[in-house]
């Protein structure tokens, strides 16, 4: 897939406008771009993908040799390898094996960030760059202080992480946290009421495991749709409030060179047309979109004070990189529709155009519901099956064996 969208890429395009997914992480990770999010150089792509190939090939052939040629135990001759089901010293060893490769990687992202050229960074100066974290943060204060807010409004929960600082650190806090808890897994034995808790199955097992991805999932669907720090707008379009609050931007840019005071201009209903005053007294953009008063992105932040958009600075130093992105933003709204959402004019998007957040965060939701339908039906069978009273589809009644043989 990698492959065939470094020779689909399209450089006079923007990622978000080739219906691309791959090379838009790739390119996150500061592999082949440079200021402004332009790709200057496809070959990390294609060496990512050609990577990738043989990896695929190299497993496939493991899998054919372990499946047709090989021992049908490995007991016999890799006693590390073997185990049953009902092992629980052996399952919770395996657990902290998996946590620990999850953490290596979690540090390999530490690394690139931190040593090996760095990351792009949106927030960076000029409209985003590929930068060193050099100062990542490791107090644990602000990492854990993510996850005790709330989800709503401009709290945000996790998805309101806008630095790369916060990024970094909160890799290297999760990947020392897996590798130290899955040290711990493999070194210690289960306590009395974990074994009396969980069912100890490969069923089991495989709910614990779709309960996991699926809550991983719910988690990335808002983080895609909302944030546009961790996914940079410059690869996968602009968010919902980011599309809205580009337009009335784009507008106020227009109508000011045509003479119109921004300031002072009210709309049909009393409030400001171009700007008004948000819950909290700050200066925010008017119209529809001062539903999206807390939005923070990098093109617009620099136009704010303490007291929010600064008059001055909106008269006298909005640059052209910044009237240029929020141009092509107001068009390419995450919306997939001809209904205006936050006063965005979504015709424009509505055809022949799908940006990459709409369905990346749908598709995730949609696989977090059906994994976690799984978990519940695996689950269920799990217990059945341990205090034993599973039951099985009743032969005589199955449909399919009612049927003529095909020959």
């Amino acid at each position: 897939m990698t492959l065939f969208e470094t020779s689909h890429f399209v450089p006079e395009k923007p990622m978000y406008e080739q219906g691309l997914i791959l090379v838009p992480h790739i390119a996150t990770l500061g592999y082949g771009v440079g200021a402004g999010g332009e790709v200057i150089d496809t070959y990390p792509y294609f060496v990512c993908g050609i990577l990738h190939l043989i990896s695929s090939a190299v497993l496939g052939f493991g899998g054919i040799y372990h499946a047709l040629v090989g021992p049908e135990t490995l007991e016999e001759s890799f006693p590390f390898f073997g185990y049953t089901w009902k092992d629980k010293n052996k399952m919770t060893t395996i657990l902290g094996i998996h946590l620990i490769m999850l953490g290596i990687g979690a540090w390999l992202l530490v690394i690139k960030a931190t040593a090996l050229g760095g990351i792009y960074d949106t927030w960076a100066p000029g409209g985003g760059d590929v930068r060193i974290i050099s100062n990542p943060t490791v107090q644990p204060g602000p990492i854990f202080n993510y996850l005790l807010r709330s989800p709503f409004g401009g709290d945000g929960w996790i998805c309101a992480v806008d630095n790369m600082e916060d990024v970094v650190g909160g890799h290297i806090w999760i990947g020392t946290v897996e590798i130290l808890g899955g040290l711990w897994h493999i070194f210690t034995k289960p306590w009395g009421w974990v074994r009396r808790a969980f069912v100890w199955s490969g069923e089991a097992y495989l709910s614990y495991s779709l309960a996991a991805v699926a809550t991983m999932a719910f988690i990335a669907t808002p983080m895609v749709w909302y944030n546009n720090t961790v996914y940079p707008s410059e690869f996968y379009g602009p968010t919902g409030p980011e599309a809205s609050q580009a337009q009335a931007f784009t507008f106020l840019v227009r109508d000011q060179r045509l003479g119109a005071n921004v300031a002072s201009s009210q709309g049909p209903t009393g409030l400001g047309k171009y700007l008004m005053r948000s819950p909290t007294g700050e200066i925010i953009f008017g119209g529809e979109t001062m539903r999206f008063w807390d939005f923070r992105g990098p093109w617009v932040e620099p136009l704010r004070g303490p007291n929010g958009l600064d008059l001055n600075k909106l008269k006298s130093d909005i640059q052209p990189w910044q009237e240029r992105r929020s141009a092509e933003y107001m068009t390419h709204a995450p919306l997939g529709s001809l209904n205006s959402v936050g006063g965005v004019a979504t015709e424009i998007n509505a055809v022949n155009y799908v940006n990459p957040r709409s369905w990346l965060s749908c598709s995730h939701f949609v696989l977090a519901f059906m994994f976690f339908v799984g978990h519940l039906w695996h689950a269920g069978r799990a217990r059945a099956a341990a205090a034993g009273f599973e039951k099985g589809i009743n032969r005589e009644s199955e449909f399919t064996l009612s049927l003529r043989p095909l020959d």
